[in-house]
C-alpha cells in the first residue's frame, strides 16, 4: 500500500483517498473496488470476509502511514439511523485529533 498526495490508496481489493469535507484531519475514505452486493456491513455474506478483512488492514496500513501512531477512529456508517449517506460500503478512517466519546 501507498498514499501518496493527494493519497489514492490502491491494492487488488480497495482504494482509499482523502475524503472532500474531512472531519478530521486526516479523514481518509477506503471502498472495496467491487460492490459484490455489499451495499452496507448489515448485508454481508460470508463470501465478503476477504474484503472486510482488507477494508479493515489497509485501514492500519494507512494509519501508519499517516503518523497516527497515536490512535484513530474507524466508522463504518449502515443504514439510515446509522447515517450511512453512500450505499456502498465504505470505512472512514479519522485521525490526527483527540476523539471524543461518545461519537455522536
Amino acid at each position: 500500500f501507498s498514499c501518496p498526495p493527494p493519497c489514492s490508496l490502491t491494492c487488488r481489493l480497495v482504494l482509499a483517498f482523502r475524503d472532500i469535507n474531512p472531519q478530521a484531519p486526516t479523514h481518509i475514505v477506503i471502498i472495496p473496488k467491487v460492490k459484490d452486493g455489499l451495499t452496507g456491513l448489515s448485508k454481508a455474506e460470508e463470501r465478503h470476509v476477504e474484503i472486510l478483512g482488507c477494508l479493515l488492514y489497509a485501514a492500519k496500513v494507512i494509519a501508519k502511514q499517516e503518523g497516527l501512531e497515536d490512535g484513530y477512529r474507524i466508522v463504518i456508517n449502515d443504514g439510515p439511523s446509522g447515517c450511512q449517506s453512500v450505499y456502498h460500503i465504505h470505512v472512514h478512517l479519522l485521525g490526527g485529533r483527540q476523539m471524543n466519546w461518545p461519537p455522536g
